[in-house]
């Protein structure tokens, strides 16, 4: 900024370098006094204050700077406490593992905090657009009014589409989740982005549309944990591992499940487990638990009547309802999609998508309400309940319908709870369908739901330990839980050998993402060719005469040239060993230019690849060495990078996670 710029209050620009800072502005607001703020930092710094004593110090330097108007105090607001930590605080949290697990502890109190807030809050929105009671639940309910159930849901729908369209035109950022964080930008999530998203899943979840709370609560939990992580500087395996932390907390606090929620971070948001990450998750997810046991009763148990053991002769059909409940989430996943694909190929405006879905929504919900919302309430009344096997069918046709459509039009959530719910429904069909063939009341209905709901869920969400531990923490039986964990193994083993993507990692995969978890390969892109090549390449032109080459470049000098045309742009690579060994074995072809002797003509670097698809040209190309263009336009050499040094590097940043996952 120069100091002659027009603006509306007096400004100076005062030259610095510290710390990256490249220039001050110095600003008085009326009534406000002196403020500074950076015009531009270094990466590490990007958005920080300055201290008083900074600010001051750099006046005293400046004589045009009035220090005499300098204020006694810099307002410091929350915003800067917030981006910004202590120094000593810090040094102890990248010091010490020990206060890493004490900032875990607060980032699953607030995590916790955040979940009863979006609970109570769509809960008080079902209360006032349905008019449904306080402790009663939107699936749960007998019948909707019919205006009711047609106009919440596609107004609620408008409101979302007009929502969309305002942010695309003004505020056109989008959120990536905590699976797309960790595994691709080191834990590092827009926290203002994620607010977008908690408030587009709580709106979609009060109006009614079949979608779930949990991808708002681990979108929440993950940002603030990334946000307070970047405060302290955290190393990138520190910021991934508290960012798992906050999803573990936010689904310990919105199942009543600890365990659950801790390894949900294990199995989906970290992509691993380790000795080193236990202590920090499973303190955050125990905190988030006791503080919503302690502020409100948590619903979320089954007072069933469960079998001490599981007879061996039923472990037959439990593993064959895993095989049909992974069938039944590719169907739900692919239902999706195609939605979704339904709704571009039409001409229907974006913005209006989320009305047209809503009222399907409605329509279905007029047929039974159980399609509404995630279906808290449906579950905990269908589970222990007899139904004909042509209701369950119908109740799993339309839930998942539902689901489809509100995903698919636009409405904003997961599936997580949704796939809990058809998954009870699937297994009860299946243990009808099985009475009914064998004439033998083979399985009990409840563990059939039981095993379904989770099967169904790790086909869908993922996680066969997360369920296995969910059954255990809701319904304490162990026996139970054997059970389910059998038929989750099957599920995940089905899925992954026929689809290969749970529902997260396939919507990355129709964006063109390679994501299959989270596990860190976001450092095979930070591993770029540009800082990895070496920028003081040699060069000569390519009508340069051999004899005057071999005289420039004797054996030992170099082992390659890179070879540019007389516009200086990338003509190919002259290797020098090859110029000499030509004119001892043939004199008559030693004469000419070193346009005679060029390889790898048309094979480049750009510095904007990454090391995978570096190694991949070399392969092709079958070369030790490849020049570094600008760009494949301009061709104009930057640097030179061989193979043997992409290797090294390569090498070494794997070995550096195989550390950090082991814990070393």
């Amino acid at each position: 900024m120069n100091g002659d710029e027009t603006v509306p209050w007096p400004t100076w620009s005062l030259p610095c370098v510290g710390e990256g800072l490249v220039g001050l502005r110095i600003a008085e607001w009326p009534g406000a006094g002196l403020i500074g703020r950076p015009i531009a930092w270094g990466r590490r710094n990007v958005g920080r204050h300055l201290s008083r004593r900074r600010v001051l110090r750099l006046l005293r330097q400046h004589p045009a700077a009035p220090v005499s108007e300098a204020p006694p105090r810099l307002r410091r607001g929350i915003r800067f406490w917030i981006g910004h930590a202590p120094a000593t605080l810090r040094a102890l949290v990248r010091a010490d593992e020990m206060w890493l697990a004490v900032l875990a502890a607060v980032v699953g109190a607030v995590a916790g905090l955040c979940v009863i807030g979006m609970s109570a809050t769509t809960q008080w929105m079902h209360q006032l657009l349905f008019g449904i009671g306080p402790l009663d639940r939107l699936s749960s309910q007998v019948e909707i009014g019919i205006a009711v159930a047609l106009l919440v849901p596609t107004l609620g729908g408008l409101a979302m589409g007009l929502s969309g369209l305002a942010l695309a035109r003004w505020w056109p950022h989008r959120a990536i989740d905590a699976i797309e964080a960790n595994a691709l930008h080191g834990g590092r999530m827009s926290l203002n982005a994620s607010v977008v998203v908690v408030l587009q899943t709580m709106l979609s979840n009060g109006v009614g549309a079949s979608v779930g709370l949990e991808a708002g609560y681990t979108q929440i939990g993950a940002a603030l944990a990334s946000r307070v992580g970047r405060s302290f500087r955290l190393r990138r395996n520190d910021l991934r591992l508290l960012v798992g932390c906050g999803a573990a907390a936010a689904i310990a606090s919105a199942f009543n499940a600890p365990l659950a929620g801790a390894f949900y971070a294990f199995e989906l948001v970290i992509g691993t487990y380790t000795l080193a990450s236990l202590a920090p998750v499973i303190i955050a997810s125990i905190v988030a638990v006791s503080l919503t046991r302690a502020l409100i009763p948590h619903e979320f148990v089954f007072d069933l009547r469960l079998p001490l053991a599981i007879d061996p002769a039923n472990y037959a059909p439990i593993l064959l309802l895993g095989v049909v409940c992974a069938l039944a989430g590719i169907a739900i996943m692919r239902g999706v999609t195609l939605t979704e694909e339904f709704f571009r190929r039409s001409r229907v405006p974006v913005w209006l998508r989320p009305a047209i879905g809503g009222l399907a929504v409605g329509m279905l919900a007029l047929v039974t309400p159980q399609v509404l919302s995630a279906g808290h309430g449906a579950l905990q009344v269908d589970i222990d309940a007899p139904f004909t096997l042509g209701a369950l069918l119908m109740l799993i046709m339309l839930k998942s319908v539902a689901s489809a459509i509100s995903l698919g039009a636009g409405f904003r959530g997961g599936l997580f709870f949704a796939s809990l719910f058809l998954g009870a429904l699937v297994g009860k069909a299946f243990a009808a369908a099985l009475a009914m063939a064998t004439a033998v009341y083979a399985m009990p209905s409840v563990v059939a739901a039981l095993v379904g709901m989770s099967a169904l869920a790790v086909a869908v969400v993922g996680g066969p330990l997360t369920m296995a531990f969910l059954a255990l923490e809701t319904t304490g039986s162990l026996p139970l839980t054997v059970a389910v964990l059998a038929a989750s193994v099957v599920s995940s083993l089905t899925v992954r050998r026929t689809f290969g993507y749970s529902f997260a990692t396939w919507r990355f995969h129709l964006r063109g993402e390679a994501i299959r978890s989270a596990v860190d390969i976001g450092w095979m892109r930070n591993l770029t060719v540009g800082r990895m090549m070496r920028r003081e390449a040699r060069t000569v032109r390519s009508d340069t005469q051999l004899a005057s080459f071999r005289r420039d470049y004797p054996l030992g000098v170099a082992d390659r040239v890179v070879v540019v045309d007389n516009a200086s742009k990338y003509a190919g690579i002259a290797l020098v060993a090859e110029a000499h060994t030509q004119a001892d074995r043939a004199p008559e072809k030693g004469t000419g230019t070193i346009a005679d002797l060029l390889h790898n003509a048309d094979d480049m670097l750009t510095p904007q690849m990454t090391i995978k698809e570096a190694v991949a040209l070399f392969e092709t190309a079958e070369a030790d060495a490849l020049a570094v263009v600008d760009g494949t336009e301009s061709r104009r050499v930057i640097g030179l990078l061989t193979e043997q040094h992409a290797l090294r590097r390569y090498s070494e940043e794997l070995e550096q996670r195989r550390r950090e996952l082991s814990g070393e």
